[in-house]
């Protein structure tokens, strides 16, 4: 619920110091588990937080603004559908404030586990999701351009405008920010239903 939207600051946790976008298609998933339709993400990896242990991976993702999705959900119909999805390019381009310009692109057809089936397994007769779930698909990208000496490989820096996109899914578009330094979260369940309630919408 935490997640940001096109056009906001995405955070990097000052605690990581090599860190890279990833860039995934997104399934929309409803209550009953029915695939409903597919956005753009970056699902931001912490890697050297990551790496280190799997016991650190709450620290390295439940951060403020730590993951984007967007810039809409498209829903299914006549014109867009699974195969659409199994079928979609993702592009990559990170523009450094430094002039650094990173490209590259994964294809959701070479990924070893078909995206419906990884939906069916998230809902299940062992885990339900209420309201719904959107579902990261993974990435098959992983930047090895060096970014500031040989050898070291790529990390984000402060300011790095990241675009992901897709022809069927439009572009997802933020900054990299500290996490302390984006917007907080503050609009949670609680301010949703009081919202809705005043408005007369329960």
């Amino acid at each position: 619920m935490s997640a940001v939207g096109t056009g906001m600051d995405a955070g990097l946790h000052p605690m990581s110091s090599w860190n890279n976008p990833e860039p995934e298609v997104v399934l929309a998933i409803a209550s009953s588990g029915a695939v409903v339709g597919a956005a753009l993400g970056n699902d931001v990896n912490l890697r050297d937080v990551e790496g280190r242990s799997a016991l650190l991976l709450g620290k390295a993702k439940d951060n403020t603004a730590s993951c984007a999705i967007g810039p809409f959900i498209r829903f299914f119909d006549a014109h867009f559908t699974m195969d659409d999805v199994r079928a979609t390019t993702v592009s990559l381009t990170v523009d450094g404030p430094e002039g650094f310009v990173l490209k590259g692109a994964s294809s959701l057809s070479k990924i070893s586990r078909d995206p419906a089936d990884l939906a069916a397994q998230t809902l299940s007769a062992h885990h339900q999701y209420p309201d719904g779930a959107m579902l990261f698909l993974g990435t098959m990208f992983a930047p090895i351009e060096d970014r500031f000496a040989p050898g070291q490989g790529f990390t984000h820096v402060y300011g790095d405008r990241v675009t992901i996109s897709a022809p069927a899914l439009g572009a997802l578009v933020n900054r990299m920010r500290r996490t302390d330094e984006c917007e907080r979260w503050t609009f949670g369940a609680g301010a949703l239903m009081r919202n809705l309630a005043k408005r007369g919408l329960l």
